[in-house]
């Protein structure tokens, strides 16, 4: 066993431990986008124009849809993928492109909350969906950054260390093989355990070579194509855009957040948790490392930066967001980095931490689902394009029992209660104080009975319609992304009032 592990846990160290490195980085230059974003090499795809009839409609052109389509790519079905925005440009660009099935402590919390073999059945099924990737890549020779790298399950006070050896235990009783680290700095002792085989990648090089692969079989894709509405026609689902429809024999919800309520009961059986991220320029590691408390500190290393993920919580929490990116910020030059890009991502949590795969009524086999990754996306979004397949296939897959949508049990009763409670707590919050005392060039007024955000920029003004469409939340104004943001469900608007992020389908913009 080592006695020390180099680099680990510099993040813990005091401030002078960490100045060893001169990033010749001007502080004051930032971007609150995501590292991922500047590529974009890829097939230009048309908004849909016509109407159109399918066999399969994909709603969701992020990693779980894109790959549902190529695992779909070789059947005789005629299928279409239609994105809102650009192919990526949702959850999966915000991620940190982790492909590991080392995820905190989820076994031992699936163990206590199920069994053994639960956590076991998971453990696989996430083996399956990482290799099934890194197959993926390495069989279409996709130049997408893929490293395998070592991760880690950190602890850093004594509550924490039980956890991680409690980890370790079931992860050996699981056929893992791990390691462990003990590492002691003066006063300071923390504590890892070890696993060597798990992988990092840029996941938007990835779905844009994807999406040349799934191109060139079913043309079918269409960018910048909204579906604001899904109705029932016989044996088909007609569903809408502004000017087209789409006429599914099967419609697969890869969208994040589905955008109905009814029958889903959506609201009640998830929870929505942001978390905010910093790329700083720093000499290339090869590890990935997350702490083992309930708001982890998530690192990894994209060539010469360290992507740093903190300030994990419920969205209706911390509604300030120039405080909260400035406070990330702060965080990680107090390490001696010099981050040249922040942003955020939203994750959808469920009640047991599993995965909502599959069918999203019962008897009912033509709508379909895949949600609620519980922050690890890489492995279940994969695992989600391998069920959905099986499912509209007809073919049986070892993993739909563990992952069914409509599973349900009074252990549930206080996180449904609770995850009601986010939902009412983030509209409360909205509607209480609609001029934020953080405001700044923006007022909220009362127009013709109407609650309406107005925003002055460079001389300009920009009016939008207060209330999410989606259940009426008041939007909270995001001065650093110059976005209207949902505190409720994580819908999201530009300063023009478009809906950029679902589940909204609707714009907001207002013209006297």
């Amino acid at each position: 066993m080592c006695q020390y592990l180099p680099k680990l846990l510099w993040i813990y160290l005091p401030k002078n431990k960490l100045l060893e490195y001169d990033h010749n980085i001007n502080g004051d230059y930032m971007e609150y986008k995501s590292i991922w974003q500047n590529n974009n090499e890829r097939t230009t795809l048309n908004k849909l124009k016509d109407n159109l009839t399918v066999d399969v409609l994909i709603i969701g052109g992020g990693l779980t849809g894109m790959q549902t389509l190529y695992q779909l790519r070789n059947s005789n079905l005629k299928i279409a993928l239609v994105e809102a925005r650009k192919i990526g440009y949702d959850t999966s660009l915000n991620t940190t492109g982790k492909i590991s099935y080392l995820q905190g402590t989820v076994y031992q919390e699936l163990t206590k909350r199920y069994s053994l073999s639960v956590a076991h059945h998971y453990l696989e099924s996430q083996l399956e969906a990482q290799n099934t990737l890194v197959d993926i890549i390495r069989k279409n020779k996709i130049a997408c950054d893929l490293e395998k790298t070592p991760s880690y399950l950190v602890a850093t006070n004594t509550k924490e260390l039980k956890k991680v050896k409690k980890e370790k235990e079931i992860l050996q009783k699981l056929g893992i093989n791990v390691s462990e680290e003990n590492i002691t700095y003066n006063e300071d002792s923390a504590y890892a355990l070890k696993v060597t085989d798990t992988y990092v990648f840029h996941p938007l090089k990835y779905l844009n070579a994807l999406t040349n692969l799934c191109f060139k079989k079913q043309k079918n894709i269409y960018e910048l194509t909204k579906i604001i509405k899904i109705v029932k026609k016989e044996q088909y689902y007609q569903c809408y855009t502004a000017k087209n429809y789409i006429l599914a024999k099967k419609v697969i919800l890869a969208c994040h957040y589905p955008f109905f309520i009814f029958p889903y009961l959506f609201p009640f059986k998830t929870s929505v948790e942001k978390s905010y991220i910093s790329a700083s320029p720093f000499p290339n590691q090869h590890y990935s490392a997350i702490t083992a408390n309930k708001a982890p500190i998530s690192i990894r290393f994209q060539k010469d930066n360290m992507l740093y993920l903190t300030k994990s919580s419920p969205i209706c929490n911390n509604l300030n967001e120039s405080k909260n990116y400035q406070e990330l910020k702060k965080k990680v030059e107090e390490l001696g980095l010099s981050p040249t890009n922040l942003w955020k991502n939203t994750d959808i949590i469920t009640v047991d931490k599993l995965p909502y795969i599959g069918y999203i009524t019962k008897n009912n086999p033509n709508l379909l689902i895949g949600t609620g990754y519980n922050t690890w996306g890489m492995t279940n979004s994969t695992l989600a394009s391998l069920i959905l397949k099986d499912l509209v296939l007809g073919n049986s897959n070892r993993f739909t029992n563990l992952c069914n949508p409509l599973r349900i049990s009074m252990k549930d009763t206080f996180s449904l209660t609770k995850n009601l409670g986010y939902s009412l707590s983030g509209f409360l919050k909205s509607k209480i104080s609609k001029n934020k005392d953080f405001y700044q060039n923006v007022i909220i007024k009362n127009i013709n009975g109407k609650s309406i955000g107005i925003y002055q920029e460079n001389g300009k003004t920009y009016q939008v319609y207060n209330k999410c469409p989606h259940l009426g939340c008041s939007l909270i104004f995001n001065a650093k992304e110059k976005t209207w943001d949902c505190p409720c469900h994580a819908s999201r608007f530009t300063k023009e009032g478009k809906c950029i992020k679902g589940p909204s389908c609707y714009d907001i913009s207002y013209k006297e």
